[in-house]
């Protein structure tokens, strides 16, 4: 039987001291190989000292646009808040207007540069609440990419459990989502990506996958007891599919480069080794 290799991703790093004590003790037990940073949550300055203490372990960005206060300032800065001057997840439905989409760009970027300057090599990117996955801010993150030279990103969801499939109109917008990122500046990632439960229960839809695949996972929230029960677990042994754990950086990034003509060139971040 063919093996799968996987990353255990988790979300939310930076989010709050519990996230971060969980997190970073599945990582210290080898039950998670991956994390995605905050870069401006109550606790993101300590998630990335004690980052430097895994080499094992890989470290993206979460980018952000649902939660918190705004890294940057300004008029355009202000069409990304509410009248609290904290974002919101209003902004997944919000009007694609250039104004909008600047000052979404202005601010992943400072999200970027803040994890980098807290001395964390990124990986790959993610996002809060999925908004790097919606076609309003396909652009945006393609700019980001090619501005800061990262070629890892994580996939729109694409495997799914035989009892809650997935719509086949959505079915084809993630494809066309997918297919796009891997093309548009050449793009790694791997070849699905779901939640760690969906995957774990999903035994005739597990049977079926091959390659590589991200689960994502959430440490240390109040709505993840259940998927922590099983990380302490040895899980893997009871899935009836073998397994090898890796991070993000040890996907292999595209070398093939592809035109954006809306991509400015900017510095790219050093890589990791």
């Amino acid at each position: 039987m063919t093996s799968i290799a996987v990353i255990i991703n988790a979300d939310d790093l930076g989010i709050s001291q519990e996230v971060n004590d969980a997190t970073f003790d599945l990582i210290s037990r080898g039950r998670i190989s991956s994390a995605t940073i905050l870069a401006n949550a109550p606790a993101t300055r300590e998630a990335t000292r004690l980052a430097s203490q895994f080499p094992r372990c890989s470290f993206g960005v979460h980018l952000n646009l649902t939660q918190f206060e705004t890294l940057t300032s300004g008029p355009e800065a202000r069409l990304l808040v509410d009248r609290s001057g904290r974002m919101t997840r209003a902004n997944r439905l919000a009007r694609p207007t250039p104004g909008r989409l600047r000052a979404a760009y202005r601010e992943w970027s400072a999200q970027v540069e803040r994890v980098a300057s807290l001395g964390v090599c990124i990986s790959h990117l993610d996002s809060h609440h999925h908004v790097h996955t919606l076609p309003l801010f396909f652009p945006v993150l393609k700019e980001l990419q090619r501005r800061y030279g990262i070629r890892r990103v994580r996939l729109a969801k694409n495997f799914y459990s035989s009892d809650q499939p997935c719509p086949l109109y959505l079915s084809w917008k993630k494809r066309a989502y997918n297919r796009a990122l891997k093309s548009l500046y050449a793009t790694q990632t791997t070849d699905a990506f779901s939640e760690f439960l969906t995957f774990y229960h999903a035994e005739t839809a597990r049977q079926r996958s091959v390659g590589r695949m991200e689960l994502m996972v959430h440490p240390g929230a109040p709505y993840a007891r259940e998927e922590a029960a099983i990380l302490e677990t040895d899980w893997a042994a009871r899935i009836g599919v073998p397994l090898q754990l890796i991070s993000y950086a040890e996907l292999p990034p595209e070398r093939r480069q592809a035109s954006l003509r809306y991509a400015r060139p900017g510095k790219e971040l050093r890589p990791c080794e």
